[in-house]
């Protein structure tokens, strides 16, 4: 590193190095100020792929006064969500000098947000205000051509984006023809220049869809986007509008107002034009299909007049179809006959066998029921009492006598035993007698 102080050319005292300087002042400023916390509002806020984030810090009263913070990557991750452009922020960092440059600058060691700032406000207000009249309603939001035939871009004409969505058009579909409508995209004649470019493009009528476009930039760099007059006229223009503008996280109420947003300018051109190479491949495939689809309908045709022509050629051919097919007919009922008849005889077999079965079952419960009858009856026959000893006394006309109070002296009886009977005569009659032995006064 030089020395601090280099030596005049006069020859008097030591003159300071740009590098010196600056470091004198940084650490002047750091014995100074030391640790510093600033409020303001939030503007051009940009992460890098670094993951550092740079931004501005603009004054909360509207005097034009910022500085350039940068917040590196460490504190940057515990942020809780991502700040905004037009935020209200509280920031506590230390001041330094970026020598490349020698600028000013806030190293941010910590943000805090105390809400949206006033150009943000105004978003919101003008936001809802619009939303409540119905221009970002979806039902106005009109349906792109698939295919367009001419596609006008309404960007800055020296500006990049220019540059990017012709090489992007070009290069996609270079069939689709592209009109420039320059227009002012930043600072406070830019509105009124983009109303008129909008109202000359539907004006001429010579596109099918108009491209919005702009590049990246803070709240105050796209504000034109957010212009009622801006709004109002991509709402009502008679051609598909696709805003891209920006990068992917910013929004303007101009996105809301098109028929479709597109996250970049370049994806703006893409949505539009369908590209080349895939149209060739899809017009390809569809003609290799209805090639495939010709061949088998010629195949087909060609088979059925192959058979309509045998047919025709050989008469007799039909002729043994149909006499193969009487014959297999009548083997089928032939067949179907016999096995009627089989199924027959088999039915009649097996109820012959459950009668004949059924039969025996019930002579032989018949020969039960008879055998147990006998054995009640010859129970009950008095020739088996007799056979035991008891004898059968009646009176002379045949009626038993069955107590003593039929008896009377000189009455004639008839006893009858199991092998015999006898006649006598009542000689005694004995009342009440009981197990006494034989029979007295009888002859």
């Amino acid at each position: 590193m030089t020395d601090e102080l280099e030596p005049r050319q006069d020859g008097v005292g030591r003159a300071w190095s740009v590098a010196g300087l600056l470091l004198a002042v940084a650490d002047a400023m750091a014995v100074r100020f030391g640790a510093v916390t600033v409020r303001g509002e939030l503007s051009g806020y940009m992460r890098a792929a670094s993951g550092h984030c740079y931004f501005s810090l603009k004054d909360g009263q509207g005097n034009g006064a910022a500085i350039r913070c940068v917040m590196f990557r460490r504190q940057a991750a515990m942020l809780a969500s991502p700040p905004r452009d037009g935020q209200q922020v509280e920031l506590r960092g230390r001041l330094s000098i970026y020598e490349p440059r020698g600028e000013l600058q806030l190293v941010v060691e910590a943000l805090q947000p105390l809400g949206a700032g006033a150009l943000y406000e105004e978003f919101l207000r003008l936001k809802a205000r619009l939303a409540a009249q119905g221009w970002f309603d979806p039902a106005r939001k009109r349906a792109l051509p698939a295919h367009p035939r001419a596609v006008g871009v309404l960007t800055s004409a020296s500006g990049a984006v220019w540059h990017d969505v012709v090489t992007t058009l070009r290069r996609r579909a270079p069939h689709v023809e592209v009109v420039l409508y320059p227009s002012l995209v930043q600072g406070a004649e830019a509105p009124a220049a983009l109303q008129a470019a909008l109202a000359q493009a539907n004006a001429r009528a010579e596109v099918d869809v108009i491209l919005l476009c702009r590049g990246g930039g803070s709240l105050e760099d796209l504000w034109a986007f957010n212009d009622e007059r801006v709004v109002l006229a991509v709402a009502q223009s008679a051609l598909p509008v696709i805003c891209g503008v920006g990068h992917e996280t910013d929004v303007t109420l101009a996105d809301w107002a098109a028929d479709l947003r597109a996250p970049t300018p370049t994806a703006a051109a893409e949505l539009v034009s369908p590209a080349r190479d895939e149209l060739l491949a899809a017009l390809d495939g569809r003609a290799q299909w209805m090639i495939r689809r010709v061949h088998q309908r010629l195949e087909s045709a060609v088979q059925q007049l192959d058979r309509a022509g045998l047919r025709l050629r050989d008469p007799r051919r039909q002729l043994q179809l149909q006499a193969e097919r009487l014959l297999r007919l009548r083997q089928r009922l032939v067949a179907a006959s016999n096995a009627q008849v089989l199924r027959t005889r088999q039915r009649r077999a097996d109820l012959e066998t459950r009668w004949q079965r059924a039969a025996g079952q019930m002579v032989q419960t018949q020969q039960h029921a008879l055998r147990l009858r006998a054995a009640r009856l010859a129970a009950l026959d008095p020739r088996a009492v007799l056979a035991r000893g008891y004898a059968w006394v009646e009176g002379a006309d045949g009626r038993p006598i069955l107590s003593v109070a039929q008896l009377s002296t000189g009455q004639a009886v008839r006893a009858v035993w199991q092998d015999g009977a006898a006649r006598a005569t009542v000689t005694d009659i004995e009342a009440g007698a009981r197990d006494t032995g034989p029979a007295r006064g009888s002859d």
